[in-house]
């Protein structure tokens, strides 16, 4: 059944079944050569103008590119902080100021009115070594990574952490005395 209706279907179509004549394929090849020459004469190759402009252009760029990066370099090697001189001085300053970041999180959690005055009293004197460290960094950039300079700069990290360990301590001591007093006191 299926097979009558594809005949059917087929029967009343009519197909070419006839060879192409003889040279029928240079015949086609002669044809699409003449097309590409017509459009070849239509179209004429332009020279291509832009060329030797992309080529300055692209050199002009790489050209800012290098001089945006020596140029970036001095402006980090004049920063003047620890992390300018070398890598190991960078992982110590990055050590020495996450410590720091610590430390001023665990005095924050802390503070109460008893403890307000100390704390406060900490913070002005870290600002006085803040500040005094911004001029150790002015003197390395001005004498050329001198040791000195860099352990003095070391120093002063050592210096912040050691002024905010005494503040937790004495904050222990002020919640110790609190809670003394209290467990003393009879009613």
């Amino acid at each position: 059944m299926k097979n009558d209706k594809l005949t059917e279907l087929f029967e009343d179509l009519d197909f070419d079944v006839v060879e192409p004549r003889a040279g029928h394929k240079d015949r086609f090849l002669e044809k699409l050569e003449q097309s590409a020459k017509e459009q070849n004469r239509r179209h004429p190759k332009t020279r291509n103008l832009w060329g030797p402009f992309l080529g300055i252009a692209a050199s002009i760029a790489l050209a800012i590119v290098l001089f945006g990066n020596i140029h970036m370099n001095n402006v980090t090697e004049k920063k003047g902080d620890l992390a300018s001189v070398s890598t190991e001085m960078k992982e110590t300053q990055d050590f020495y100021t996450s410590v720091i970041q610590k430390e001023l999180k665990n005095i924050e959690a802390e503070k109460t009115p008893e403890t307000e005055a100390i704390i406060n009293d900490a913070l002005s004197q870290l600002n006085k070594l803040e500040t005094e460290y911004s001029k150790l960094k002015k003197d390395l950039v001005n004498s050329g990574q001198d040791k000195r300079v860099i352990y003095a700069m070391i120093s002063n990290f050592q210096q912040r952490i050691d002024l905010l360990n005494n503040v937790l301590t004495q904050i222990e001591n002020i919640k110790s005395l609190k809670t003394q007093s209290h467990e003393s006191t009879i009613i």
